[in-house]
């Protein structure tokens, strides 16, 4: 049987401030279905690619303003 993916730490890795969380809130994620984790990075890709340009720039350049 295979091992489920840490989805702590799939969401992690794009981009859920999961770190930021309550230890309940954290449980409410690493219980998801897969379908349910595959909606949820789904909707994270579609917001962040109308995110707007100047939130991009701060995230990349650490809120640096260029």
């Amino acid at each position: 049987m295979t091992e489920p993916p840490d989805r702590l730490a799939v969401l992690y890795g794009a981009g859920f401030a999961v770190d930021l969380l309550t230890d309940e809130q954290r449980q409410v994620l690493t219980d998801l279905a897969p379908e349910e984790l595959t909606v949820l990075l789904d909707i994270k890709t579609r917001l962040d690619a109308v995110a707007p340009e100047v939130q991009a720039h701060s995230e990349i350049a650490g809120g640096a303003l260029f």
